[in-house]
């Protein structure tokens, strides 16, 4: 088994939305703003090579949306998705899994392109299964007012239209081990039965963490997303998730930290701490 991360580019929000109740004079320290109270985040994919499976782990947010959807989130950079599969020696094609932590539109745009036509959609990887469950599925396409705008139905339901959507089942908050070959853990703070892949490499685990850790700013409890749906239970998931990477030495890889790839975090008598940073291929 080999492990990547795939940047797929950089966009911003605003810092308050992304930390909730931690005042700015707090939170700029980590994650400094520009003049519009904008800071910038990563959207990492990692992909997976394991035997005869090439999965990709979230597609970033794509490039189907209109101009004025993009001058919203103020995507910069020059990364790109298949850019940075290019350096790896890898194309669309040759994905066969797409692992979707999430169906928010950050997570999940790349998933679905415009056909040749550019007046229908498609699955931009053509010859993968698109996994998600079936919980989220249908808390994504039948959503709430407080998600709508992050559930954008062209980016969820032609991958049902095409054939290739494919559901994991939860039957607990932990699956040890799923049809992808690695476990998973369920939770549900920020968004409904979002899952985050446990993935056993090179004698550590690895963790993807979505937005149940976008960054190592949030490592403190209380910085939780004012995206979040329940915020208490995402305080809950993440104190309880953090302790046992901390008791385990996991290493977290960060979907939307701008600098830092992953972590690792301590215990210490004023509670969980960040560790160590790295990359992903320094391991």
């Amino acid at each position: 088994m080999k492990l990547h991360t795939v940047n797929t580019g950089f966009f911003k929000l605003d810092g308050g939305a992304m930390f909730g109740v931690v005042p700015k004079s707090i939170w700029q320290k980590t994650n400094p703003a520009d003049e519009n109270n904008m800071c910038t985040w990563a959207m990492r994919s990692l992909l997976i090579e394991d035997g005869n499976r090439l999965i990709l782990v979230d597609t970033g947010i794509g490039n189907k949306q209109s101009e004025k959807f993009f001058s919203h989130y103020y995507l910069h950079g020059n990364d790109s998705l298949d850019s940075n599969l290019h350096k790896l020696g890898f194309k669309r094609e040759d994905i066969t899994d797409v692992f979707l932590t999430h169906l928010h539109f950050d997570h999940c745009g790349g998933a679905i392109e415009f056909d040749k036509s550019k007046e229908a959609y498609r699955p931009a990887f053509a010859h993968a299964n698109f996994w998600t469950n079936e919980r989220h599925w249908q808390w994504a396409t039948v959503p709430n007012a407080r998600e709508k705008a992050s559930f954008l139905s062209e980016n969820i339901l032609p991958i049902q239209e095409s054939g290739q959507l494919k559901f994991l089942n939860r039957s607990a908050d932990k699956m040890d081990q799923s049809e992808l070959g690695f476990g998973i853990t369920f939770v549900d703070g920020h968004t409904d039965s979002m899952m985050i892949p446990r993935i056993q490499y090179k004698e550590k685990t690895i963790c993807f963490m979505a937005d149940l850790l976008p960054s190592t700013g949030h490592i403190p409890l209380p910085y939780v997303m004012g995206y979040d749906t329940r915020p208490l239970i995402t305080l809950e998931e993440k104190g309880k998730f953090l302790k046992e990477a901390a008791d385990n030495g996991y290493v977290l890889v960060l979907e939307h930290d701008s600098v830092n790839e992953c972590c690792t975090v301590t215990n210490t008598e004023k509670g969980i701490k960040l560790d160590q940073v790295f990359r992903l291929d320094e391991i």
